[in-house]
């Protein structure tokens, strides 16, 4: 028995150790000591093993040992089997910060970190803007109107945009801009995002490029001529990036800018001549100067002894000889103005490089490090926004859509898509203005943008689905009573743009993460480049420590002890600490396929998608708690709290199962599912109970449904387009009493109190009235509660011949 308590003793007393990663002397201690107890009152096998561990724990742990032979033989293995890095790959991981991405990659999170910057919310300028000019400009805006009969936004609405300063949200106040925040930013797009080509239209001149690569690159003379002219919207911008052979591999575009002398005016000058052809540029068929992305060589020396200088992007005018431009794509579902750019031997001066001469070659750079901003704001808001109105349109659909006299948002099946879409919407806003929030306070979250570029588009386009399966009938029949189809139909453009989600989740997420995140990895690669023992060293064997705390932490953890201590309410902290379980069997499993996959791990993409599965759940979860604690929760938000965690916390686990499941190294694998989940799988899919409460709780008029809606456009104006979400908030405020008297009505039918040939609602309100059941006012009440309900479920019909561009090529199938 004594022994049995020592080994428990020992045991214990070493995972204390590995979970705090307080060094190697401290393990030694541990082993020594209990080792000394076990020979003296229990086992001499035990003490001897004790022993054994203390000696190689001293002898790869202590500094002083290990680096006279272990750390020297590491070293060299290293080099060997560690993946090289290419330029553009540094680029790229140089770009950016790492903030709460590297906390989660430590398996032992500092709430301190994430909860010290407080969003504080808009300037009172900035909030102005959201409740007054975007609001103008939405409801200037017919989904309808704008795609299918203009495929163009109204000219009074371009112009009010340009007036208003929409198009220099990102240019600072000396040049004309409105110099918002990036949550400014995000809160426009939000807004803006009920019709997709508005916030496209919007959001791309503030995204990309090329203002925000003249802010940060332009020389003076550059910014002093195109920033006020972009901010006033003298000047509308695009970005040439994409081509037919570079798309998600953008360093490999063909496009080639030449460094020759031509005579311009009869003088001869330095120049470039470009061949280029660009696909899928947005804004391109109206843009009057056009970003570049291209690859600039100096065959003859005249600028110098470089030869290839690499990716360099220049401003082109509209009007350069030689430059095609202006015809257009049809994106999907949103015909916002995207076209084609092509260039044969386009001569431009070197000084429309941006940046001028110096800048030439650092293209990859500069895009990288914009994109790691603007990837975080555009699309991920968009999505947010288009989340939040799809709660608005179907929960308020699903309220005054009878069947079988019930309203379909009683219905289970119903309910379950209800829920998703609110508990998406939920995760959707809180991610995207909590990130936007580190933005304004300085970082670059270069891997957090591909995190929110891939789930959240993800999200709108399952949100969209969800939301079209409980309109049914109503958003399959296209027209200009349609408030989702179009906007359905074009979630794809989201998906694919700004990285492909596919190359994102599988490539970019865990791929950038592992070397640009984690503690030690990028400290050892540097190491290895400069040869330097002595840091590889410290940063190796630090990186054994974060390996032993990591499996302690996830064991213990996974055994529901010493669960971490975070800083939360009694209703969010089981979340909390099983993110911060999860953070630590993520570390683990991350280090473990780092090792047993070496470089191959770049092409093993499904384990590196399961990898940054976990991590994207786990940051997403970060920022639903940190919404959690930092806001004033109202009526019902505790519900989509809860579920949304919860699906979050599934989904973590899920990822991690696959990952165990499919990790080549089975040896390896079973070690971790023992370390990572000894109990088995804990967290299940969010209860049913919790999806009848939100599917309720977005379906009637409640604080949560408006607090959810509160980032759209969500009230209607004189002399504004019809705004569905806001007919629906109007039926909903009435739908308790309307509900008592459809089931009084319903009641005396069935009773026979009514006409049987009383079918229709408008029927039965007449009869009730009639036969005293209803008294006038509530008949009154009913007539026009009614009126509005039909409105909101009748669809369009055209004349036979409405869809035929080709008139002559309609067929009479009735002929006289």
């Amino acid at each position: 028995m004594m022994t049995f308590i020592l080994f428990v003793v020992a045991l214990a007393g070493l995972l204390i150790v590995m979970r705090r990663e307080s060094g190697a002397t401290s393990a030694i201690g541990v082993m020594a000591v209990t080792g000394l107890l076990s020979l003296i009152f229990a086992s001499g096998l035990l003490a001897l093993v004790l022993f054994i561990g203390a000696a190689v724990t001293a002898a790869a742990g202590l500094p002083g040992f290990r680096q006279s032979w272990l750390t020297p033989r590491i070293f060299a293995m290293f080099k060997k089997v560690a993946p090289k890095v290419s330029e553009t790959e540094k680029v790229a991981l140089e770009a950016g910060t790492v903030g709460w991405d590297g906390e989660l990659f430590t398996g032992r999170p500092d709430w301190h970190n994430l909860l010290i910057n407080r969003n504080t919310g808009l300037s009172e300028e900035e909030q102005a803007f959201v409740d007054n000019q975007c609001v103008q400009a939405i409801s200037m805006c017919n989904t309808w109107n704008v795609a299918v009969e203009r495929a163009d936004l109204p000219k009074e609405l371009w112009d009010f945009l340009k007036k208003e300063g929409f198009f220099g949200m990102i240019i600072p106040k000396e040049y004309g801009g409105l110099e918002f925040s990036a949550k400014a930013q995000s809160a426009v797009l939000q807004k803006l995002a009920s019709n997709e080509t508005l916030m496209v239209s919007v959001g791309v001149p503030n995204s990309l490029g090329p203002g925000e690569l003249l802010v940060k690159y332009g020389t003076e003379e550059q910014k002093n001529h195109y920033l006020p002219r972009l901010a006033d919207g003298r000047e509308i911008p695009c970005f040439g990036l994409t081509g037919p052979r570079a798309g998600s591999d953008a360093t490999s575009l063909p496009d080639t800018g030449i460094v020759c002398k031509q005579k311009v005016d009869g003088k001869e000058v330095v120049g470039i001549r470009l061949n280029f052809e660009k696909r899928w540029i947005t804004l391109a068929p109206i843009a009057t100067v056009v970003g570049l992305a291209f690859r600039m060589f100096d065959p003859d020396g005249l600028l110098g002894e470089t030869e290839d200088y690499g990716i360099t992007c220049a401003l082109i005018p509209r009007d350069t000889k030689g430059m095609e431009i202006g015809r257009r794509h049809c994106p999907i579902g949103s015909p916002f103005l995207n076209g084609p750019i092509k260039g044969k031997d386009v001569f431009i001066p070197l000084d429309y490089i941006i940046g001028g001469v110096d800048m030439a070659g650092q293209g990859w750079r500069m895009l990288v490090e914009c994109l790691s901003v603007g990837r975080c704001i555009t699309l991920p808001s968009g999505a947010a926004g288009a989340a939040a109105s799809a709660v608005g349109t179907a929960g308020g659909f699903t309220r005054i859509r009878r069947q079988f006299n019930t309203p379909v948002a009683d219905m289970e099946g119903v309910q379950e898509p209800l829920a998703r879409i609110a508990a998406k919407t939920y995760i959707s806003q809180a991610a995207v203005n909590h990130t936007a929030n580190m933005i304004d306070k300085g970082e670059k979250p270069a891997v957090p943008s591909a995190i929110l570029k891939y789930h959240l588009t993800e999200f709108q386009r399952g949100v969209l689905t969800d939301a079209m399966d409980v309109h049914g009938g109503k958003t399959v029949t296209l027209g200009p009573r349609n408030y989702l189809g179009i906007g359905y139909s074009g979630a794809a453009v989201s998906i694919t743009v700004e990285g492909a989600n596919i190359m994102t989740r599988s490539l970019m997420i865990f791929g950038q993460g592992a070397i640009r995140c984690h503690p030690y990895v990028l400290k050892e690669l540097a190491a290895k480049d400069n040869d330097d023992i002595n840091a590889f060293d410290d940063a190796f064997f630090g990186h054994a420590g974060l390996i032993f705390g990591n499996a302690a932490r996830a064991f213990t953890q996974a055994l529901g002890l010493g669960r971490a201590d975070v800083p939360f309410d009694s209703a969010s902290r089981k979340y909390a600490q099983a993110v911060a379980r999860f953070s630590a069997a993520f570390g683990l499993c991350s280090d473990a396929a780092m090792t047993t996959l070496g470089s191959e791990l770049k092409m093993r993409e499904l384990i590196s998608a399961r990898l940054g599965d976990m991590l994207s759940n786990l940051y997403l979860a970060s920022m639903v708690l940190k919404n959690w604690h930092e806001t004033q929760p109202v009526e019902g938000e505790k519900e989509v709290m809860e579920y949304s965690l919860g699906m979050l916390l599934h989904r973590t686990e899920n990822a991690l199962d696959e990952f165990l499941q499919n990790l080549p190294n089975r040896a390896v694998a079973l070690v971790l599912r023992g370390v990572t989940m000894p109990l088995g799988r804990r967290w299940g899919s969010p209860q049913d109970d919790l999806a009848r409460k939100l599917a309720r709780a977005i379906s009637t008029d409640t604080p949560i449904r408006n607090k959810l809606i509160a980032s759209i456009w969500h009230t209607n104006g004189e002399g504004t387009v019809e705004n569905p979400v806001a007919r629906y908030n109007g039926l909903l405020k009435d739908y308790d009493k309307a509900e008592q008297l459809y089931r009084k009505a319903t009641k005396a039918y069935a009773k026979g109190e009514l006409p049987m040939t009383a079918l229709h609602p408008e029927e039965r309100f007449e009869a009730a009235l009639k036969a005293g059941i209803y008294t006038k006012e509530e008949a009154d009440f009913m007539r026009q509660f009614e009126t509005v309900v039909l409105e909101m479920l009748t669809v369009d019909d055209f004349p036979f011949d409405e869809f035929a561009r080709n008139k002559e090529t309609v067929i009479d199938h009735n002929p006289a």
